[in-house]
C-alpha cells in the first residue's frame, strides 16, 4: 500500500535529480544542509500522482430482513430466533479503494479485495475524469486485480513498474491513495524492511514494508521510488485500532508484472511452477548438511515431470538462491518463480552432498492432468449429493489446495445430501473404498455403483486419514 521513492530528501530536484533507477548503494547521499532539507517532494507528487486513482466498486446484495414486529423477545421465545426471517430485501454495498494505472491505453492495478464481486466499478481520476472499468483478471494467490478502463482512446496517465529486487532498507518512498475516502492523500517514509513473508493469507507472500502512513482506502494505491516508478501495491497494515501504526505492507512491482505478463486474452493467469517443497534450513540442519549458515530450502518432494525434476532438482538438495537472490523460507522460493515468465530459464544455487552445485531450470506452469471430469455423484451410496474432480497441480493451486494432493477431491455438497448428513466436507480427498485404492473419478463411480450391505470411505483431510463405516 505504499509508494517508494528511491531518492534522498537532498536530491529531489536539481542537480541531484535520479533519474535512473539502477542508482548504486554508494552513490546515495543524506542532506548535508538546511537548504538540502527544506527541498519539497512537489515536484515528484505531480509528476506521478496524476496515475494513481480512486475506485468505486459496487454490488447488490440480498439480506433478509425482520419485522420489527417478529424483533419482540416475545415472538422470538415461543416462535424461535429465525421466526419472521423470511423476506429478503436487495441492497448496493459499495467498497472504496485506490489503484494505479501502469499502462497508457487504461490498464488499473489495485487489490482483489477492493473490487471483489462488485457488479459495477468506476474509476476517477485525480482530475475528476470518470470512467467505468471491467475487471480482466483477479487473483487470489496474490491479492492483485487488474482492470480495464474504456477511456474512449484518450491516453492516460500512467505509472512505469520499477525492479523492485533494488529496493533497499531506508530507501525512501511515498504511498497515495485515497485512506478513509477522504481524497487523494500523498504520505512519505522509508522502507522499514524487505521480503515479508508471513503478512498475510495469499500464499505468494513477499511484501515491501514501509512506515509511510497506510490507512482504510489506501489500498491498491501506490508506492513510488524517488525516481517516479511504481515500487508496489499497498495492500495491508498492521494495526489494531484500524489507524496507520507505521507498519504497511505493499506486493512488489516484480510480482505486479508477473501477473499483468502472465494474463492471457481470454483472462487465464499462467504462472511457473517449480515442482518441488520443503522446509526452510535450520541451525540443526545446516551443521548436518556442514553448511557454514542456515539458509535454504531443503527439499523433501519433486513432483515427477515438473520443472524441477527436469533440471535435476532431488530430494534432500538444499536450494539457495534464485538468480542470485537468497531464499530462506518455502513463501520466498514460491515468490521468485511466479515472478519468472514461463518458458524464461532461472539459475538454481543449490546445496548438494557438501558442496554447491548450480541446475538451469526452464520455468514451466502446473500440469493440469488428470482431466477434472467434474462429476455429480448420484444413486442409493453414502458420498450421493457431492460433486468430485480429479485433482492435478493446475486444479489444487486453483482451489488453495497442496498441488501435491493427488486423488479425487469432494468440491461441493448438497445440503440434505446424504454425503453431508454423513459429516464428508468440501475438501475431502477420497482415497479409498472398501479396501481398493481410489485414483480417478471413473474409478469411484464404478466402485459405488453397486449397492453393498456396507461401505467403509476412507478421505483424507487437511492431512489426516479419517474412515468412516457405514451400513447401507
Amino acid at each position: 500500500m505504499k509508494p517508494v521513492f528511491k531518492i534522498f530528501l537532498g536530491a529531489v530536484t536539481g542537480f541531484f535529480l535520479i533519474t535512473n533507477s539502477g542508482i548504486a548503494a554508494e552513490s546515495r547521499i543524506l542532506p548535508e544542509t538546511w537548504n538540502e532539507v527544506q527541498l519539497s517532494y512537489a515536484p515528484l507528487v505531480k509528476k506521478t500522482a496524476p496515475a494513481v486513482v480512486n475506485i468505486y466498486a459496487r454490488k447488490v446484495v440480498r439480506e433478509r430482513s425482520q419485522q420489527l414486529l417478529f424483533n419482540d423477545p416475545f415472538f422470538r421465545r415461543f416462535f424461535g430466533e429465525d421466526f419472521g426471517k423470511g423476506l429478503s430485501r436487495k441492497r448496493l454495498q459499495k467498497s472504496l479503494g485506490s489503484g494505479v494505472i501502469v499502462r497508457s491505453d487504461g490498464l488499473v492495478i489495485t487489490n482483489k479485495h477492493v473490487v471483489e464481486g462488485a457488479d459495477e466499478i468506476n474509476v476517477v481520476l485525480s482530475d475528476r475524469r470518470e470512467f467505468s472499468a471491467s475487471l480482466v483478471i483477479s487473483d487470489d494467490r496474490t491479492d492483485l486485480a487488474v482492470l480495464r478502463v474504456d477511456a474512449g482512446g484518450q491516453s492516460l496517465p500512467f505509472l512505469e513498474l520499477s525492479d523492485s529486487d533494488t529496493l533497499e532498507v531506508g530507501d525512501l518512498v511515498l504511498a497515495i491513495g485515497n485512506p478513509f475516502g477522504v481524497g487523494q492523500t500523498v504520505t512519505s517514509g522509508i522502507v522499514s524492511a524487505l521480503a515479508r513473508t508471513s503478512v498475510a493469507r495469499t500464499d505468494l507472500n513477499f511484501f515491501i514494508q514501509t512506515d509511510a502512513a497506510i490507512n482504510p482506502g489506501n489500498s491498491g494505491g501506490a508506492l513510488v521510488e524517488m525516481n517516479g516508478k511504481l515500487a508496489g501495491i499497498n495492500t495491508a497494515i498492521f494495526s489494531k485500532s484500524g489507524g496507520s501504526l507505521g507498519i504497511g505492507f505493499a506486493i512488489p512491482s516484480n510480482m505486479v508484472r508477473a501477473v499483468i505478463n502472465g494474463t492471457t486474452e481470454d483472462g487465464k493467469l499462467v504462472r511457473g511452477w517449480l515442482g518441488a517443497e520443503g522446509q526452510a534450513v535450520s541451525q540443526d540442519i545446516a551443521a548436518s548438511l556442514t553448511m557454514s549458515r542456515p539458509t535454504g530450502i531443503l527439499i523433501s518432494n519433486v513432483y515427477k515431470g515438473a520443472a524441477a525434476e527436469a533440471a535435476g532438482l532431488r530430494v534432500g538438495d538444499v536450494v539457495l538462491a534464485v538468480n542470485g537472490f537468497e531464499v530462506n523460507d518455502p513463501k520466498a522460493l514460491q515468490f521468485r518463480i511466479a515472478t519468472i515468465s514461463v518458458n524464461d530459464t532461472v539459475e538454481l544455487s543449490v546445496w548438494r552432498r557438501h558442496k554447491p552445485l548450480a541446475l538451469k531450470l526452464k520455468v514451466t506452469p502446473p500440469p493440469d492432468t488428470p482431466a477434472k471430469d467434474v462429476t455429480d455423484l448420484k444413486g442409493q451410496q453414502p458420498l450421493a449429493g457431492s460433486r468430485v474432480a480429479n485433482l492435478s497441480p493446475a486444479f489444487a493451486i486453483e482451489i488453495g489446495s497442496s498441488p501435491f494432493a493427488r486423488g479425487v477431491m469432494i468440491v461441493d455438497l448438497l445440503r440434505a445430501s446424504p454425503a453431508n448428513r454423513l459429516g464428508f466436507k468440501i475438501g475431502d480427498v477420497v482415497t479409498n473404498v472398501n479396501g481398493t485404492r481410489v485414483e480417478t473419478v471413473g474409478q469411484l463411480k464404478a466402485l459405488l455403483s453397486n449397492p453393498l450391505e456396507r461401505w467403509r470411505i476412507t478421505v483424507d483431510r487437511n492431512g489426516k486419514s479419517l474412515s468412516l463405516v457405514i451400513d447401507g
